[in-house]
């Protein structure tokens, strides 16, 4: 539905708000007009259905940025929560320094605001030992309990199986202050911070690493 702007407002008489967000009452749409006028602003419906009508003496303008800025953020926002897969190896048999890796990269993924899939694949007959890859799976869950709550419990499809663990706001908050502090001890320390690697870059890694274990043959 088309907003109404001034002259395109027919109702009468509207509630006014003013460019303050106070209160100006019940006023015939032809003075709110004339007030707005003055202010070098523009008179603008925002509530039509009320009764009467409820609209809002403001830059125009500035408004309709505002809301296209709103929508922009909403959008990248909805983009933001993709899913990301980390594969934890072509057989149960990970060593700690590689289990230790993938938990590191959906650490980063789920204080990026993203969900994250952890896949366990099983190798020839080591689908007879399905205890060892869950094993490996509630590992990685329970590392990453600081940040995370369990959206999907282990799910399996032919010879893997995954979970699905989501970001958990308030301990992101948490741990994102911790950072910070401990940051800025740094700093004042004089120390060097260590550089990471960027989110496109743990992206490409984690594609590599996931397309090597999807290369690796069903072999015994």
């Amino acid at each position: 539905m088309r907003t109404r702007v001034n002259f395109m407002i027919r109702f009468s008489p509207i509630r006014v708000i003013g460019p303050e967000e106070e209160q100006l009452g019940v006023l015939e749409t032809p003075d709110a007009l004339k007030k707005a006028q003055e202010l070098g602003l523009d008179l603008v419906e925002i509530s039509p259905d009320a009764r009467p009508p409820v609209c809002k003496i403001m830059d125009y303008g500035k408004y309709k940025y505002e809301l296209s800025q709103k929508a922009r953020k909403t959008r990248a926002a909805s983009k933001s929560t993709e899913m990301k897969e980390v594969r934890l190896g072509r057989s149960v048999k990970i060593g700690e320094h590689d289990i230790q890796i993938r938990i590191d990269q959906s650490r980063r993924f789920l204080i990026a605001g993203h969900k994250v899939m952890v896949t366990q694949k099983f190798k020839g007959r080591e689908i007879a030992h399905r205890d060892l890859g869950l094993q490996n799976l509630r590992q990685v869950a329970d590392a990453l309990a600081d940040v995370c709550k369990i959206e999907q419990t282990p799910r399996w499809m032919g010879k893997q199986a995954s979970i699905i663990v989501a970001p958990d706001k308030v301990k992101i908050d948490a741990i994102k202050r911790k950072i910070e502090k401990e940051k800025a001890a740094a700093i004042a320390r004089g120390e060097k911070l260590k550089e990471e690697k960027s989110l496109e870059e743990l992206e490409a890694q984690v594609a590599a690493q996931n397309a090597q274990v999807e290369g690796d043959g069903d072999e015994d």
